[in-house]
């Protein structure tokens, strides 16, 4: 393969992907920084050094996985998220943004806590919950042996002290302080896009007919002060199919974290505290949390940024 050279070879990569993703720019700045070793700054600062012929060559087998619809982490076989760099492969879902929430939620738990990651996957919330708290003793639990696997070897490589096991929900866990779970909660019928159903493990998306078959066995084996949950349906939804009344019973308090709400730009102060350009794009990421009385206790906004692969959780809240 001829050498071309790295502005011309990225603006090639970004026109292949247009069509396929919807961030066609960052998955081939990603892919080209993966095979010349460098970051994405320094693809502007050598956009007119060649691209030799081999790695012309590892650089268009990537781009022609990603047309495939094969999603970048696990084309690069990993995945940023919050401070960590977590393996990830075909095994466990990709880890979303959103799920930092779940994290957030589990901050605010009292020294020395104990809490448990309830599908766990990669092992991105429980050991990213030790990695900033150390002092709690953090547990993680997936019915899936490679599941298992992956995060373990995450927690191994990262030299976090998480113990990780194979089980269903909450069997084997004991008591604990809270409980934090990203289940399967998408519809069984549900349409997906192809790099989602296509590649990441369909028994972590799809949680039956109304996606909530494996929210109702947790929510009655549930018995923490505390539980925190990525879900689709909202809280008048889960009132409606009655899910709620069985939490506010035995006076559980319930944190929602919801999928991104919005995009915006930044405000001259958040680009500052983010380390950003001024009107640089924002995501905008819900969480409610309600008491055992079904009161709204706490509605936050949390910020993002949206032009990095790790997506990093600001101070905003409103």
């Amino acid at each position: 393969m001829a050498e071309t050279a790295v502005g011309v070879t990225l603006g090639a990569g970004v026109a292949a992907l247009a069509g396929v993703s919807e961030t066609p720019r960052l998955d081939a700045e990603l892919l080209l920084c993966s095979v010349l070793g460098v970051d994405r700054a320094q693809l502007v600062i050598d956009r007119d050094e060649p691209v030799g012929g081999a790695a012309g060559e590892r650089f268009w087998a990537l781009v022609d996985r990603r047309a495939a619809s094969e999603p970048v982490a696990y084309i690069l076989g990993r995945r940023a998220f919050r401070h960590l760099e977590l393996e990830v492969d075909r095994r466990v879902l990709i880890p979303r943004p959103e799920t930092e929430l779940l994290v957030e939620v589990g901050l605010s738990l009292p020294s020395g806590a104990s809490v448990v990651d309830v599908g766990t996957g990669s092992g991105a919330v429980a050991l990213a919950l030790k990695d900033e708290r150390p002092d709690l003793r953090v547990l993680g639990v997936d019915v899936s042996a490679d599941a298992v696997s992956v995060a373990r070897a995450n927690a191994s490589r990262l030299g976090l002290d998480v113990r990780v096991f194979v089980g269903d929900l909450l069997s084997g866990v004991g008591r604990v302080d809270a409980v934090l779970a990203n289940l399967p909660y998408v519809e069984d019928d549900a349409a997906l896009p192809p790099d989602v159903v296509r590649f990441e493990p369909s028994g972590a998306l799809f949680g039956g007919p109304d996606g909530l078959d494996l929210v109702r066995r947790l929510i009655a084996q549930a018995s923490a002060p505390l539980l925190a949950l990525e879900i689709a349906p909202t809280y008048e939804e889960l009132n409606e199919f009655g899910l709620y009344a069985a939490l506010r019973e035995r006076g559980i308090e319930i944190h929602m974290a919801q999928q991104h709400i919005g995009a915006r730009v930044a405000t001259a102060a958040e680009a500052r505290i983010l380390d950003e350009k001024p009107k640089a794009a924002l995501l905008t990421m819900e969480r409610t949390a309600y008491d055992a009385s079904g009161r709204a206790i706490e509605h936050g906004v949390h910020v993002y940024r949206a032009s990095r692969y790790n997506f990093s959780t600001t101070l905003f809240a409103q």
